[in-house]
């Protein structure tokens, strides 16, 4: 019962309840008084029968008005004690004193709104503490992918320096790897940059229907003529009667590609590698899934594959890891492509990873330079 009808109802309770009690008690009395004196009152028991209504009268208004007042101001002072005591835990700093509703009135929405307030700043406060934790964690990875490359191009171009490289064959390699650790830096640097520019939402897509089966059979046939996959099975499958249209930038929908084929040779421990493309056609969006036969992932470390930085192999070795961004720039350029991207892995099984784009809709051109 609101607030407002239980006032109502309380201000009714005490016109009617003191009216009826009265009545009542004015029966009694007068039988009490005047049962005995032959049906003819005498004057001294009229005048105190008339003090008696008047002491009861005022008795029953006092109490009656007590009782229904202590009643109502109940169902009221308690949820507004609840929500005080709420509001100093809140204002202490502690969000985790839950907030029961106790009534089903106004003070009961209240408090629902306040418990989801709670719920809500709680959920702030540790989404900034998770945030601040991944933000020293992001720039200990960058010191530390930064540093050593450099640490080793200091010590090489020392050797030369030096005379340690006391022979052409000598100076050459350690130039070739210095070269090759500039290389190295110069490729994170830019996946950094590249990172960056998509969290700000800075990135411009070049957006335009793909027909993403003849996409993806002509991308995979040209990586077979790559030395680095002539180890590497690649197979395709999809349906010819489906319809696989969809909205995508190009050159991103490349690099979704190679990323997530890098990331499954980087760790896969098998000599014949096997990788397998297929597409799933819904009614508003394509599934592309990528499946290979490595070592799959641990499932402690499956769903923090998509995080910047993050490695399932905390060595940090490069021939094991890369720079930890390819996933998290995969997932940045499927989400702003308005899409879903998830992974399956078992150990010793491969993994298996998803992702979603939307389909071309009916009418919709192609869109040149949005900066989504």
């Amino acid at each position: 019962m609101s607030i407002k009808k239980r006032l109502i109802a309380s201000n009714i309770a005490m016109i009617v309840i003191p009216i009826v009690l009265f009545l009542l008690l004015e029966v009694v009395i007068a039988t009490l008084i005047f049962s005995g004196v032959n049906g003819a009152p005498v004057k001294k028991d009229s005048q105190w029968f008339m003090s008696l209504r008047f002491i009861g009268l005022l008795f029953i208004l006092i109490v009656t008005n007590g009782i229904l007042t202590y009643m109502v101001s109940k169902t009221i002072l308690k949820p507004i004690r609840i929500l005080t005591k709420a509001a100093e835990e809140i204002s202490n700093g502690n969000l985790d004193h839950e907030i029961l509703s106790v009534n089903k009135d106004e003070l009961g929405k209240l408090s629902e709104t306040f418990e989801s307030m709670r719920i809500q700043l709680k959920k702030a406060r540790e989404e900034r503490e998770l945030y601040e934790n991944n933000r020293k964690e992001f720039v200990a990875s960058i010191s530390h992918d930064l540093k050593t490359p450099l640490t080793s191009i200091k010590g090489y171009i020392h050797g030369v320096l030096d005379g340690i490289a006391d022979n052409p064959e000598t100076k050459q390699m350690y130039l070739q790897t210095a070269y090759q650790k500039a290389d190295d830096m110069d490729h994170l640097i830019n996946e950094l940059f590249l990172y960056s520019k998509l969290d700000l939402e800075q990135f411009p897509f070049q957006f335009e229907t793909v027909q993403l089966d003849n996409y993806l059979e002509d991308y995979l046939q040209e990586l077979q003529y790559d030395a680095s996959f002539k180890d590497v099975a690649i197979t395709f499958r999809s349906e010819p009667s489906e319809n696989y249209s969809v909205m995508a930038d190009r050159l991103s929908l490349g690099r979704i590609i190679d990323n997530i084929i890098q990331n499954s040779l980087k760790y896969s421990d098998k000599t014949e590698k096997k990788i397998s493309v297929s597409l799933q056609s819904k009614s508003d969006a394509v599934t592309v899934k990528f499946a290979d036969n490595g070592k799959g992932i641990p499932k402690e470390s499956l769903p923090r594959i998509f995080e910047s930085f993050y490695r399932a192999d905390p060595s940090r070795n490069k021939t094991t890891g890369g720079s930890g961004l390819g996933l998290a720039i995969v997932k940045k350029i499927v989400e702003r492509h308005g899409g879903e991207i998830w992974a399956e892995s078992g150990e010793g099984k491969g993994t298996s990873i998803y992702f979603t784009l939307k389909k071309r809709k009916v009418g919709e051109g192609n869109a040149e330079g949005i900066n989504h």
